[in-house]
């Protein structure tokens, strides 16, 4: 069967976050934290938070909020577009583009997470965050994260199953199967970003409630913790670098396998005609991946490059995603052209 590899996919990437994270992640000499019950009882336990921003940005603060405000309008207008587009042309009622539209959703989704609250920090210095609200910023990121990343992974076994199985491609990704496997994403990002989330916040934190960063994420919230984080940090290094890995080699496999099966091709167009489809997702999959590669193989530019790859991540890669699958693809171009030409032909109606 060939279904049956990707779901052994889908249970090995049950831990997951990529970039941030993990570039935040420098395992520092632990101070002793084994405070006792009775000392952590003496300390006012943390209700708040304050997020001192993004680093090294004093003075430039009203030029940020005007890019990053820019940049977050276009990823909302554009991925809402692309939602629009798809949803209203029947043409584009496929496997492929339900996936799109699943990835529209998440980075709608996950520029919303920190981008707001960073906005809000650079023109009014809104600073505080309420101990709920950094437990939803964690819990969020680290959902649509992982959620992205298996996401990738199942929009390349898609292109895998029609290159190199398309006499069969409409039975093995019928509607039943896409929309197991797109389930099976959120349900498994959701159990990881659940387990992340409750190690990292039951924690008791009674000192220092300043967060040297623009939003709230595992490793400089627990830095603020009054206790030992061994197994917190432990947990979230190993889900957070291990299991990325493994979606992006996976990923790779797939891709070699396309590649293979297009070299095999006769006709040129045919040849073509398969790498335009996958030219797109491979241009989304660099952009989520290469940043990350980037900080990885330059340990020595790890905490400079820590905040850029951050603010990358969230703010620009949500707003380029719908820009390329418009761009390289006339069937999207098409619907949108047919959604915005009905819509002027609706308004000159009245």
């Amino acid at each position: 069967m060939i279904v049956f590899p990707f779901m052994n996919l889908l249970v090995a990437s049950c831990g997951f976050w990529c970039c941030g994270s993990l570039t935040y992640c420098h395992f520092p000499s632990f101070q002793d934290k084994n405070l006792t019950f009775t000392e952590i009882r003496n300390h006012t336990l943390v209700k708040e938070f304050i997020l001192l921003g993004i680093p090294r940005t004093q003075g430039q603060e009203v030029v940020l909020f005007v890019v990053f405000f820019i940049f977050y309008a276009c990823t909302l207008l554009g991925n809402l577009l692309i939602l629009l587009a798809v949803v209203s042309d029947s043409r584009l009622h496929t496997p492929m583009y339900f996936f799109l539209c699943n990835l529209s959703v998440l980075d709608i989704g996950f520029s919303s997470v920190s981008t707001p609250k960073m906005l809000a920090n650079l023109l009014v210095k809104s600073r505080v965050i309420s101990l709920d609200g950094c437990m939803s910023q964690v819990f969020f990121y680290h959902f649509l994260g992982c959620t992205e990343s298996l996401l990738y992974t199942v929009m390349a076994y898609d292109r895998f199953a029609a290159i190199c199985h398309p006499l069969r491609y409409a039975i093995i990704m019928n509607r039943r199967a896409c929309a197991l496997l797109v389930a099976g994403t959120w349900a498994i990002s959701s159990f990881h970003a659940t387990s992340l989330t409750t190690l990292t916040f039951q924690l008791p934190y009674c000192g220092s409630n300043e967060i040297d960063y623009f939003f709230c994420d595992i490793f400089p919230v627990v830095k603020l913790a009054c206790s030992n984080t061994l197994v917190i940090e432990t947990v979230s290094f190993t889900n957070i670098g291990l299991i990325p890995m493994i979606c992006f080699l996976l990923i790779v496999c797939s891709y070699l396998r396309i590649i293979t099966a297009v070299l095999k091709m006769r006709s040129a167009e045919g040849r073509h005609k398969a790498a335009s489809t996958c030219a797109s997702h491979l241009s989304v999959v660099t952009l989520f991946f290469g940043p990350c590669a980037l900080v990885y193989t330059q340990p020595s530019l790890s905490e400079v490059l820590v905040t850029p790859v951050q603010i990358f991540a969230s703010v620009i890669t949500p707003m380029l995603n719908p820009t390329i699958y418009t761009l390289r693809n006339k069937d999207v171009k098409g619907a949108l052209k047919k959604l915005v030409g009905g819509q002027m032909v609706s308004e000159g109606g009245h």
